[in-house]
């Protein structure tokens, strides 16, 4: 199991409409090759931070394969012009949380582990 972790830096007037955004957009991730799972999380002392966990089957499923991908593409097309600075990825490997599942209320994602 693989996780990218995604730094997405938004311009503070636009939380709301990113959010909005990521959520038209979310299906191209979710239906990518090896995807099993993520969570968006808006920074509470920095609420124009967000990070982004997506947990892949493989560093492969992710890089090459969902960012070479067309939707990739279009997902990066409906969020780019929110974000202030450019977005800064790494990949972590784990196995699942302690405890079991790690829901997201606010759009229903899932880590799923």
């Amino acid at each position: 199991m693989v996780y990218e972790i995604a730094a997405l830096p938004v311009h503070p007037q636009q939380t709301e409409a990113f959010r909005r955004a990521f959520a038209e957009v979310e299906p191209l991730l979710t239906r990518a090759k090896g995807y099993g799972g993520h969570l968006l999380a808006q920074g509470i002392e920095t609420p124009e931070q967000f990070n982004l966990i997506v947990r892949w089957q493989s560093l492969e499923d992710h890089s090459p394969g969902f960012e070479e991908s067309e939707d990739h593409q279009r997902f990066m097309l409906g969020l780019e012009n929110y974000f202030s600075a450019e977005p800064k990825v790494y990949h972590i490997e784990g196995g699942a949380f302690p405890g079991g599942d790690f829901g997201v209320p606010d759009n229903g994602a899932s880590l799923g582990i």
